[in-house]
């Protein structure tokens, strides 16, 4: 059975399943498309040359607008849709679940749990913060609220100190992001008066939605204090603490099973937040899929289509399930071309060089997994600077780690293997100063060789001549668009952004630079 599965709004993006095979899940955002882009009809037509057949069954992720959907709310299975649709001249099959229990049927089928053993599920992103549970026959219950919209309160607080963003402007997605980052800068402990009225305030707060209302906190001293004063950063610690430790106390009193933990929603790409539930004690294990925001949402519905009409909610893949590298027409002029030797490519890097790194299909999920990424030599601080310079960031964000599965032991407190960047670990050792965060952490991706052997071959390349196999990893993409997917914008920004190099499969493409 064929399903393909389309999800509205931010994040937006289609996916199909066949015969239990996640096929492939393209995004908006990706290929230079705007970042948390919304389906566009270049999309649509990309996902039709996809298809090497029409599907059995159409499938629509809910959302708010769209009345031919069944809605954002409600994890129920009575809130579906299914009927008989027309299209070019022959029957389909359409079927629409809510957006709720899209994340949770995503966390569900894409983790290794067999389908009847019963899990717990916590889906918490900007409107969403419950816990669920789903039993043996696959029924969810929904097991309480300890915050609404934990996902939009993270984004106000950011909002709320940020000089840059006036009254009544909308809130920016990314900006949940680089929150994570200056919460490290902070201290843990009780908070003071000041910051206690913040968080309290914020956290019963329910009626804004995704505009910045700052004249409420006119009087507050943290309106417009800056997102990088000190006090701010303290703020911004022991809210980040208050939010998880609402989720918690909710969680020690009520999910008491031992059971597995499926996390989804925006929030779960909080590695901090992630590392917490691990550590928790109250789950017998925890998974976050790489999609766990919005972008695994189509994946989640057509996972509940397939459950619907087969019985199976569990599917077969890989964080490798987007498109292809298109090699289009490039200016190749200074560029010299040459088959890759990795350990020709292992020196330059040592030699402090940055490259591009691309191979096969794009990864599923906002975080670079090794097919489309920006590659560096971990050993100093000053690649640190240049990396979020070339991005076009600020200075306070963090650079991923990429390490050989087998050495996370050598390098970092291991709580097992992390293929997919979303635990934090604690920094071991010294000498990799480029990966590692203020607080010493490092957001971690191991890698085996079976998961992604290209980018295994070269961090193996990397160890035998510096004894590391680890290297720097973040995402390759324009300020403000998702991962580039094409000669010919890999090879402008190669050149504008000021790298080394890039890796396209098996060639290396060294750029020349003039001198004087």
């Amino acid at each position: 059975m064929d399903i393909l599965s389309f999800k509205p709004g931010h994040d937006g993006h289609i996916a199909l399943l066949s015969d239990g095979n996640l096929k492939f899940s393209i995004e908006e955002e990706k290929d230079s498309g705007p970042r948390y882009g919304e389906i566009s009809q270049k999309l649509y037509l990309k996902a039709l040359q996809h298809l090497e057949k029409a599907p059995d069954v159409i499938a629509a992720n809910g959302w708010f607008t769209d009345a031919f959907s069944s809605g954002y709310f409600g994890e129920s299975e009575e809130k579906t849709i299914t009927e008989k649709i027309h299209l070019a001249g022959r029957e389909f099959e359409f079927f629409s679940s809510t957006h709720e229990r899209s994340h949770i049927l995503c966390s569900y089928g894409l983790s290794p749990f067999p389908q009847g053993q019963a899990c717990y599920a916590l889906v918490w992103e900007g409107l969403l913060g419950a816990f669920y549970k789903i039993d043996e026959k696959l029924r969810i219950t929904k097991l309480g609220v300890p915050l609404e919209k934990p996902g939009l309160k993270y984004q106000l607080l950011y909002a709320i100190a940020d000089k840059s963003l006036p009254h009544g402007a909308q809130m920016r997605m990314e900006d949940a992001g680089k929150l994570m980052a200056l919460v490290s800068y902070g201290k843990s402990g009780p908070p003071n008066q000041s910051e206690a009225d913040l968080i309290n305030h914020i956290f019963a707060k329910q009626d804004f939605a995704y505009t910045a209302n700052k004249a409420e906190f006119s009087q507050n001293p943290f309106c417009n204090v800056g997102i990088e004063s000190p006090i701010f950063k303290q703020v911004a610690r022991k809210f980040s603490d208050a939010l998880f430790e609402r989720f918690l106390h909710f969680a020690q009193e009520n999910l008491n099973e031992n059971l597995p933990l499926l996390i989804s929603g925006g929030c779960g790409l909080n590695c901090d937040w992630n590392s917490n539930w691990k550590k928790s004690g109250l789950f017998s294990d925890v998974f976050v899929p790489p999609c766990t925001n919005d972008s695994g949402a189509a994946i989640g519905t057509a996972i509940d289509a397939q459950r619907h009409y087969t019985g199976s909610a569990k599917v077969e893949w890989n964080a490798y399930a987007g498109e292809p590298f298109v090699e289009d027409n490039a200016d190749m002029s200074g560029i010299i071309i040459t088959d890759l030797d990795l350990r020709e490519l292992a020196r330059f890097l040592q030699q402090g060089n940055v490259i591009a790194w691309v191979q096969g299909r794009y990864e599923i999920g906002p975080r670079a997994l090794g097919n489309r990424s920006i590659i560096a030599m971990p050993f100093s601080s000053d690649i640190h600077q240049r990396l979020n310079a070339i991005k076009e960031r600020e200075g306070f964000r963090p650079i991923a780690p990429i390490c050989i599965e087998e050495d996370i032991d050598k390098y970092f407190e291991n709580h097992g293997p992390s293929p997919h960047m979303l635990y934090f670990q604690r920094v071991l050792t010294p000498n990799l100063p480029a990966i590692t965060h203020v607080d010493g952490s490092a957001r971690l991706q191991s890698v085996n060789a079976q998961q992604n052997p290209e980018a295994y071959a070269l961090l193996r390349a990397f160890k035998e001549l510096t004894g590391y196999g680890v290297l720097c990893n973040t995402s390759l993409n324009f300020k403000g668009r998702g991962f580039i997917n094409r000669m010919s914008d890999l090879v402008a920004y190669c050149k504008n952004r000021d790298l080394d190099g890039f890796v396209v499969g098996k060639k290396f493409y060294r750029i020349e630079r003039k001198i004087g």
